[in-house]
């Protein structure tokens, strides 16, 4: 019970520190500065948006069940904190220093603290998941949400970041998001081909398989892609409200539509950690063919 509180409390800490960064960032207030393009500064807005309207209810809602010892809590909290560390540490590292005007290291120990704070919850959710504990998939939902992690995996590796990875690797580079923050350009590309799509591949390869180290990664992969997807759409859509020349109404439509896919699969995946369990003596007596059982 106690180490639940504990992760309903770092949730709604993490939650309170979401909703502080993004009024006090560009989306609301505009103390925060970041030293980036006007691109990356309109997906930053549309980052926060969909962090407050999607991330911070999923933290508040997950910790009210953790503050209640549910068994979903632990399983469900690791979602919103690998969201965070995703996040923010590119909040962080994204940043053109010393070449862009901005003020985003004054709030270095606000970002670190998200940063720290979402970890302590992944840790210690990923503790409290036992495997044992975690109802099994049947073979139809496994599937399909094998499937939706590789086509996950695909769309962001080809879709997302083949194009432009190709134009900065030729002689001459063209394309407006690397020339204006060649940093954010390269830590984003880092983070998406060195962590999400290796990690989606995985995990979708092993639900297909059915192998059971995959049960539990898979809970937070695609819940954390979910909200990571939602993000990056906030960030699409905000990009064409704001004339971005990079926006792409086929790319936000496309992951608009891959996000809510994953939000389905996400659904049936959880729904069964929400099931009443019979007690253990519900079960033995059901093993041993009581008649109470029977009647």
């Amino acid at each position: 019970m106690r180490a639940n509180r504990l992760l309903g409390a770092g949730l709604f800490t993490l939650a309170g520190l979401i909703v502080g960064y993004a009024v006090l960032g560009p989306l609301i207030l505009d103390v925060i500065h970041f030293r980036t393009s006007a691109s990356g500064l309109s997906q930053v807005r549309g980052g926060d948006l969909a962090a407050l309207v999607v991330v911070v209810p999923v933290c508040v809602g997950v910790g009210v069940l953790a503050w209640r010892d549910h068994r979903a809590a632990p399983v469900l909290a690791l979602a919103p904190a690998f969201f965070a560390m995703y996040t923010y540490s590119q909040l962080i590292l994204g940043n053109e220093y010393l070449r862009l005007p901005g003020n985003i290291e004054r709030f270095f120990p606000l970002l670190l603290t998200m940063f720290i704070v979402a970890a302590a919850i992944a840790v210690r959710g990923w503790a409290l998941a036992r495997p044992e504990e975690l109802p099994a998939s049947s073979r139809r939902l496994a599937r399909g949400s094998g499937i939706t992690l590789i086509v996950i995996a695909v769309f962001v590796a080809v879709g997302l970041h083949l194009p432009t990875l190709v134009d900065a690797l030729g002689d001459h580079p063209s394309g407006a998001a690397y020339l204006d923050a060649p940093t954010l350009f390269w830590v984003v590309k880092f983070y998406d081909l060195g962590i999400v799509v290796p990690a989606a591949l995985t995990v979708g390869i092993g639900l297909l398989r059915r192998q059971v180290w995959a049960r539990k990664p898979a809970y937070a992969i695609l819940g954390a892609y979910v909200l990571i997807g939602w993000s990056v759409a906030g960030m699409g859509w905000s990009m064409l409200i704001s004339g971005d020349p990079d926006a792409s109404v086929a790319m936000a439509v496309a992951v608009t539509g891959i996000a809510s896919a994953g939000a389905v699969f996400a659904y049936f995946l959880y729904r069964p950690l929400f099931r009443a369990t019979r007690s253990a003596v519900d079960i033995a007596l059901a093993q041993a063919d009581h008649p109470l059982v029977r009647r």
